[in-house]
C-alpha cells in the first residue's frame, strides 16, 4: 500500500473513493426520528476487529464527512498496528450539532447500527463524545469501550493519550536536541479540551515554557490560569518562535500556508492527520529541517487504552507501562527515517505495514 495524498480525494463518486484509501467497508446509517446520519469506516481488520472512536461534528457537507471518516479510520489501521495491538482500525462520525441532536433515543439509535456489523467495528468516545454517551451506546451493542469506570470500563482514555504524546515529545527532543528534558523548551500546545490540558498539565510540572491557543476563548482562558501559562491567537501560533509546535486540535494544521511560517525544529502533537497532505507536507517539513512525530505513533495511547478495555481484565498500570513504549518506538521510526532518507510519516507507515502484512498471514481466517 503506497502513501497517497488522502486530505481530499479527488476521484469522484464514493465507491472511487473507498478503493483509494483500500476499505473493506463503509456504512451508512439514517434514522429520521431521531435525526441520526452517520457514517462507519472499517478500513482494515487483518490483525483484528476495527477499532476507532466515534467523533461528533457538524460538517459543511456530507462530501466532507465521508472524506473525515476515510482519513481518520485509515490512520486508526496504522495506529493499531505500530501500537502492537491485535485490532485493524475504524472510524464512526456522527453528522450533526453535538450541543442540540445528543439524545438518548439518538445514541441508543446510532449503538444498533454498531451492534448489526457483529463485532467487525468496536466504537469508543472521540470528538464531542464522552462516557455517558458510550453508556447510552452500550445498551444497545457491546462493541463499545470508554465505558465509565464504575461499569468496569477504562474511563476517559484522554489522560493515556496525552501520556502518549508527552512521550513522544520526549523521544522527538532527544533526537533533536540530544536531551529529552523539556525543562526550559518553548513549546506551543495548539488546542486545549481534554487531550491538551492533559498535556499542558505534564509539560508544566517538567518546566516547560509552554503558550496555548484554542478555538475557544473560554477554555484558553481557563486553561492558562489554571496552569499559569501564555496565550496566543490562533493564527499566531504558526509564527511563534518556540522548540516545539504541539498540534492538539483538528487535523490539517501543517499545510501549503502554515509550515513556512514555522519557527521551531519539532512538530510533535496530538491531533490526527495533522499532514494535509502526507506526501508533499511530510516533505516540506523535512526540507525545513522540523523533525516530524508521526501523529497516529505518538497519539495511540487512547487506542491502546481501549483497546486494553476491550479484551478484558483492564488495568491502568498496564496500560500505561504498554504506552510508554511509544518512546522507543518514535526513536526507531526516527532514525529510520534518517537512515533511508525518507518522511517520518512514510518510515511510520513503513513499520505498521510490516506488521500488518507478517501478522495477518499467521492470523486464523476468521
Amino acid at each position: 500500500m503506497e502513501i497517497k495524498e488522502v486530505q481530499s480525494v479527488k476521484q469522484e463518486g464514493l465507491f472511487a473513493k473507498v478503493a483509494e484509501l483500500g476499505h473493506e467497508q463503509v456504512v451508512h446509517c439514517y434514522d429520521e426520528a431521531t435525526g441520526l446520519k452517520a457514517l462507519i469506516a472499517i478500513h482494515n481488520t487483518a490483525l483484528g476487529p476495527s477499532l476507532g472512536g466515534t467523533r461528533m461534528w457538524n460538517y459543511a457537507s456530507e462530501q466532507e464527512a465521508l472524506t473525515d471518516v476515510l482519513r481518520l479510520s485509515r490512520g486508526m489501521t496504522f495506529k493499531a498496528a505500530i501500537s502492537g495491538l491485535n485490532l485493524g482500525g475504524g472510524k464512526a462520525v456522527l453528522i450533526g450539532d453535538a450541543k442540540t441532536m445528543k439524545t438518548e433515543a439518538y445514541l441508543r439509535r446510532f449503538g444498533k447500527f454498531i451492534q448489526s456489523l457483529s463485532g467487525k467495528y468496536i466504537t469508543a468516545e472521540d470528538v464531542n463524545m464522552n462516557t455517558a454517551d458510550m453508556e447510552y451506546i452500550s445498551m444497545e451493542t457491546k462493541y463499545v469501550t470508554g465505558l465509565p469506570e464504575s461499569m468496569g470500563g477504562g474511563g476517559d482514555p484522554s489522560p493515556v493519550t496525552a501520556y502518549g504524546v508527552y512521550m513522544g515529545i520526549k523521544a522527538t527532543a532527544k533526537k533533536v536536541f540530544g536531551s529529552d528534558d523539556l525543562g526550559g523548551k518553548k513549546i506551543g500546545v495548539q488546542g486545549v479540551g481534554q487531550v491538551g490540558s492533559y498535556l499542558v498539565e505534564r509539560l508544566v510540572k517538567e518546566n516547560a515554557k509552554v503558550t496555548i491557543t484554542d478555538i475557544s476563548e473560554e477554555k484558553m482562558k481557563d486553561i492558562a490560569k489554571r496552569f499559569g501559562v501564555d496565550t496566543i491567537d490562533q493564527d499566531g501560533i504558526y509564527d511563534l518562535d518556540m522548540d516545539i509546535y504541539a498540534p492538539c486540535a483538528l487535523g490539517a494544521s501543517l499545510n501549503d500556508d502554515t509550515i513556512p511560517r514555522l519557527k521551531c525544529a519539532v512538530v510533535a502533537g496530538g491531533a490526527n492527520n495533522q499532514l494535509k497532505d502526507e506526501v508533499k507536507h511530510g516533505n516540506m517539513l523535512m526540507d525545513k529541517g522540523i523533525v516530524y512525530a508521526p501523529d497516529f505513533l505518538i497519539n495511540a495511547g487512547g487506542v491502546i487504552n481501549v483497546g486494553n478495555e476491550f479484551y478484558g481484565n483492564y488495568n491502568r498500570d498496564r496500560v500505561y507501562h504498554h504506552t510508554e513504549k511509544i518512546y522507543d518506538t518514535c526513536l526507531n521510526i526516527l532514525n529510520l527515517a534518517e537512515k533511508e532518507k525518507i518522511t517520518s510519516q512514510e518510515a511510520a507507515i513503513k513499520m505498521a505495514e510490516k506488521r500488518i502484512a507478517e501478522v495477518g498471514k499467521v492470523r486464523i481466517p476468521r
